[in-house]
């Protein structure tokens, strides 16, 4: 099959309304290698490198509840602070790719998200969080 892996997407496709940060950067477990006793930080299975996650909200108002995004980085990430008045940080995410899965206990499909990193919005207030003079679909597909 010629499809394999995550699939890479244009940050405006998946986060029309925008995505916000609630909360900092946590490094993911490896559940196969980690013990009760002995954490062992989970790697990329294409980069090597560390993977680490942060809870998002989609700003779209029939997205329900926060969900995951993984990013991959030999340090951890940092989260740009929030702006003046906002309780969360609207934030863009580079290398964005998904992946399909079927939840196993409900049997349902679902997705992973995992990004190459995570940078300050530029808000602007309208439903838009494309940046300013940057082409984010063409630079998400390269």
């Amino acid at each position: 099959m010629a499809v394999q892996g995550p699939f890479k997407v244009a940050f405006g496709d998946v986060f029309p309304f925008g995505a916000f940060v609630k909360g900092g950067v946590e490094p993911v477990r490896d559940f196969d290698r980690s013990t009760r006793e002995n954490f062992v930080q989970a790697r990329d299975k294409e980069t090597g490198e560390l993977v680490w996650a942060v809870e998002v909200l989609d700003a779209d108002p029939e997205s329900k509840g926060t969900f995951k995004v993984k990013l991959m980085a030999p340090v951890q990430p940092l989260v740009p602070e929030a702006p003046a008045g906002f309780p969360f940080v609207p934030v863009e995410f580079d290398g964005l790719a998904v992946t399909p899965y079927v939840n196993s206990g409900t049997g349902r499909l679902a997705y992973s998200l995992k990004a190459a990193a995570v940078r300050p919005a530029n808000f602007k207030g309208n439903g838009s969080s494309r940046t300013a003079g940057k082409d984010n679909a063409a630079k998400d597909a390269a």
